[in-house]
């Protein structure tokens, strides 16, 4: 039972999954942030000329 246990890689895949998908996350909300960034400098250089 207990060298089952060790062989057993359910749980590592599981987690690789995880860090994969947080990765994935992170960038994800981090392109939004630049893009809401240059977005709101857009609005605001087009509010200043009209």
């Amino acid at each position: 039972m207990l060298a089952r246990f060790i062989r057993d890689e359910e749980g590592a895949t599981a987690i690789e999954y995880g860090l994969i998908a947080s990765l994935i996350a992170i960038v994800i909300i981090t392109a939004v942030a630049a893009i809401g960034t240059n977005l709101g400098a857009t609005f605001s250089s087009v509010a200043v000329h009209i």
